[in-house]
């Protein structure tokens, strides 16, 4: 401890630094001791937790932040607890919704597999609804709210035009192991990049789907006719699927359409199986279609880049590595477990499954499918985006069986 800087800083603990730089931007603060009588003003170069550095009159100067109380606009707050100096601790907080399920079980797989790879060093702190309504995950990455969320292409497209190619109606994705190979192609492209960017979002991994089927109280619908004008949850390419058939699609967020489907404001909800069964809506159901099968929601996951950047190398590689095997748990429980339940579900609530013949999907597919692909790639191509370049990368893959 220095008992005097030029006779002034008698019983305060106080460093001399060397070669300090001064920060951008950096503001005066006075640092004051607890008698009053020691005031040291300059401006903030550094805080860590536990100390101040600033460029006083004497000169680069460390001090202990409780020997000193600071004034100043500068000041930093200071938190009841010091704050981490471990560079290798990092906790994440992840904005989800709803409650833990199949549309889930990748990321709880990952908080497991990072906390017991890094001794509990790299955390996931899952909030489900907690932190945001799960339309606002994307706005409240880019804010830098929270680290890593949940979101659906579907829910808000126009901030997200390049990943709803893989909504469009009627693709003919076969199974969810070609979803997650058509998902991060999409991801990976640089168009898909950019668009993230603007969100300061890295898409960390997808979240697999089959395809959506629709539930729907009330009378069975007996034709094609029955569904004229009948209101419909759905989202993204099934909204304009739904839309073909002569329904009315609604977009809602999940947590929202079981009491719209209990109300009547809604007649019917698209979902896949999982979605049905997380949020209720067999519950209220008497009948579903076994065989539309119109399309999906894409739902990456997604990091704030910035907090990305700033995970220490060996975290960001073991993220990687963490999250191919994430992807590979929710596949095997999507697979097993959730379809396992689907079944027996129908069947304890007698609910009357739907199968449409082949011609009229044929029809369906025909009136909705190209004209569907035709204007997105027309209105992305219009704003900028190679639209085409993207929607023949995923035809191409499906054709190729990838």
């Amino acid at each position: 401890m220095m008992q005097s800087i030029h006779g002034v800083t008698r019983g305060l603990a106080v460093a001399l630094l060397s070669g300090a730089a001064t920060v951008a931007n950096a503001q005066d603060i006075t640092l004051q001791s607890p008698d009053g009588t020691i005031n040291l003003t300059g401006k903030l170069l550094q805080f860590s937790g536990l100390e101040y550095v600033i460029e006083s009159e004497y000169g680069p100067l460390r001090v202990a932040v409780d020997h000193v109380t600071c004034t100043g606009d500068a000041c930093p707050t200071l938190s009841a607890e010091p704050a981490n100096t471990d560079p290798m601790v990092v906790n994440w907080d992840v904005s989800l919704w709803g409650q833990r399920r199949a549309f889930t079980e990748h990321v709880e797989k990952l908080a497991e597999l990072l906390e017991a790879r890094t001794d509990g060093k790299f955390t996931l702190n899952l909030s489900y609804g907690g932190l945001s309504p799960s339309r606002e995950n994307l706005d409240g990455i880019a804010e830098g709210k929270f680290e890593m969320a949940q979101f659906c292409a579907g829910y808000h497209p126009e901030k997200n035009p390049t990943i709803t190619v893989l909504e469009l109606p009627f693709l003919g994705v076969s199974s969810l192991e070609q979803e997650v190979e058509i998902s991060q192609a999409v991801y990976a492209h640089p168009a898909t990049r950019a668009d993230l960017a603007r969100w300061n979002a890295t898409i960390v991994m997808p979240s697999p789907q089959p395809q959506n089927n629709i539930l729907g109280s009330g009378i069975p619908p007996t034709s094609l006719e029955s569904f004229v004008n009948m209101k419909i949850r759905a989202t993204g390419g099934v909204g304009r699927a739904i839309d073909a058939l002569g329904a009315e699609p609604i977009n809602l967020p999940a947590p929202e359409v079981q009491a719209a489907l209990e109300s009547g404001d809604v007649q019917a909800v698209a979902f896949a199986p999982h979605a049905h069964m997380a949020f209720n809506t067999i519950e209220s159901g008497t009948w579903w279609t076994t065989n539309l099968n119109p399309g999906t929601s894409n739902c990456p996951v997604v990091a704030n880049t910035d907090a990305l950047n700033d995970l220490p190398d060996e975290y960001r590689v073991l993220l990687a590595s963490a999250t191919s095997e994430a992807l590979s748990h929710y596949v095997d429980n999507y697979k097993g477990a959730t379809m396992a339940a689907w079944g027996p579900a129908l069947q304890e609530r007698q609910i009357i499954e739907l199968t449409i013949n082949d011609e009229i999907l044929s029809e369906i597919n025909q009136a909705v499918a190209a004209p569907a692909a035709r204007t997105w790639v027309s209105e992305n191509q219009a704003n900028g985006l190679p639209a085409q370049e993207l929607y023949d990368l995923v035809i191409d893959m499906i054709n190729d069986g990838t």
